[in-house]
């Protein structure tokens, strides 16, 4: 099967976007298909007008990149599946639409905060533009595969018409997260970040994206110091703080033991997974919530939001906290209620913290990555053969 991956520009920076348009194509290559990855290159985007990078970026993605594919697709046979390897790459679908092809979807955030349907996330007029050019993309596709039933009952919401395929398959997680770490790997770990964390610790991992409720974080971490007195220290792995968190943080009674860590390799990002007391990630909303199966796989306890998709990766492995509330005068009840159930995962005997970790572990193991490839390529070959 010869397959062309259709992928973002690296220019964007969007490192989950490449590495999942990456590990597609070293599957199936694996898999012994003919594979080529096609991504818009920065042309006019390397010049450097920060104030129009963006809109030199379009140019590059939405001009440039559809007439390098055409000439390419010139000298292609039809026996050729091409393969968006995110629905916002919607606007090429019109150079594919009569071909063999398949649209993998992520989650649809934008999409519907554009329509007005999240209330935390506005857009601006230009945003949403952008987002219904990319709608009009992708609803020409025929073939669809979501990585969760929260992204697929999504999709075909806003598709016009009903799909020939629309399959849910859940992401792969990588075998390299385990249980335990080796104590010379924490050590290095703690000598890194110039801290004490054998005592334990609350982490997070992510950006500064408005539904990863970082600032939602920190809210039930004051409470719950607060109100039970203890002392394990929060790390929030991932982006900078954006200058409203970090005046959050300021405004902390706590902001001592409030640390936000950046530019850790995944080995180490693993490392600090093995060693947390507590996992603790309450998304507003998600396209999967990977990061709650990483958690697990590395034997830590698991607080998430009580909705889907983070509900469908948790199972009945985690401890749930209701979803935070948009008003501001009802968000210290919020994290008032949150802090009590942190405190019981803290607090759990090292028997019930074994069950817990035995019930994620359990869990986890539905997220087989070769399992997820042979899933793909069967839908591929589906598409492929007809």
């Amino acid at each position: 099967m010869k397959i062309i991956f259709f992928a973002h520009p690296l220019f964007l920076g969007s490192h989950s976007m490449s590495r999942f348009a990456g590990m597609l194509a070293d599957g199936m290559e694996k898999r012994g298909h003919h594979v080529e990855i096609w991504r818009p290159d920065a042309l006019f985007s390397r010049v450097p007008f920060t104030g129009i990078k963006k809109w030199l970026g379009y140019i590059d993605q939405y001009l440039i990149f559809p007439l390098i594919v055409k000439v390419k697709m010139l000298f292609k046979d039809n026996n050729v599946l091409y393969v968006l390897s995110d629905h916002a790459l919607g606007p090429y679908m019109g150079l594919i639409r009569r071909k063999r092809h398949i649209i993998h979807c992520h989650d649809f955030l934008a999409q519907k905060s554009a329509l007005g349907q999240l209330a935390e996330n506005p857009t601006s007029a230009t945003g949403k533009i952008y987002q219904a050019y990319i709608r009009r993309g992708y609803q020409k596709g025929k073939h669809f595969i979501s990585v969760s039933k929260q992204t697929k009952e999504d999709l075909e919401e806003f598709l016009p018409v009903r799909p020939i395929i629309s399959e849910v398959i859940y992401n792969g997680l990588s075998s390299s997260f385990q249980p335990s770490a080796d104590q010379h790997s924490l050590q290095l770990l703690n000598a890194k970040l110039n801290l004490v964390l054998s005592a334990g610790f609350i982490m997070h991992v992510g950006g500064n994206q408005w539904y990863k409720n970082r600032s939602g974080i920190i809210l039930i971490y004051n409470q719950w110091r607060a109100q039970y007195k203890r002392h394990l220290p929060l790390l929030l792995i991932g982006e900078k703080p954006s200058p409203a968190l970090t005046e959050l943080c300021k405004q902390s009674d706590f902001r001592d033991d409030i640390h936000f860590i950046t530019g850790l390799s995944d080995a180490e990002i693993r490392v600090a997974y093995t060693a947390a007391t507590v996992f603790i990630f309450p998304s507003l909303a998600e396209g999967f919530g990977w990061p709650i199966a990483e958690a697990m796989a590395s034997g830590i306890p698991v607080i998430t939001t009580g909705d889907a998709p983070m509900t469908e990766v948790a199972g009945d492995a985690a401890f749930l906290l209701k979803r935070k509330p948009l008003s501001s005068e009802e968000e210290n009840e919020w994290a008032i209620n949150s802090a009590v159930i942190l405190d019981q995962v803290v607090s759990l005997t090292s028997s019930a913290r074994e069950i817990v970790i035995h019930r994620g572990i359990q869990n986890c193991k539905r997220f087989d990555m070769e399992e997820a490839l042979d899933r793909i390529e069967r839908v591929y070959l589906k598409i492929y053969n007809n």
